[in-house]
């Protein structure tokens, strides 16, 4: 997937979690995430959405998306093991999981756009590209 803003462009390899048993493991018990790498949590419908880290070993960006694949929010560097909710908004579609610090070296906020195919294209921000 891309994330496209005024830092440029920046592309990640993600897992997609999208059904409630993808959702609630997440990337919990993982001692590592490789650096552009991550996961994209993906729900049936825009709504509320909030996180922990309750069983997840390494600190977490987490970008909170709209149906257009618009970032509303990104909440930078989750603690590890911490049960404490983080709350993303209230019409979230997707929620990108990367790195703990990578969302603000990158300059990832709201506003930038993600692209993938498992986003309703009709309304994309950022539509995929016709192959």
């Amino acid at each position: 997937m891309t994330l496209t803003g005024d830092f440029g462009e920046a592309r990640f390899r993600v897992e997609i979690a999208d059904d409630n048993a993808e959702r609630a493991q997440g990337l919990m018990n993982r001692e590592s995430l490789p650096r552009g790498a991550g996961m994209l949590f993906i729900y049936d419908r825009p709504g509320p959405a909030s996180f922990w880290m309750r069983n997840t070993l390494i600190p977490l960006d987490m970008i909170f998306l709209d149906e257009t694949g618009t970032v509303l929010r990104v909440h930078e560097n989750a603690v590890p093991l911490d049960e404490s909710p983080i709350f993303g908004g209230d019409n979230v579609l997707a929620v990108l999981e990367i790195n703990g610090g990578l969302a603000g070296a990158i300059g990832i906020g709201p506003g930038d756009r993600l692209s993938h195919p498992a986003l309703p294209q009709d309304r994309a921000a950022a539509p995929c590209a016709a192959e």
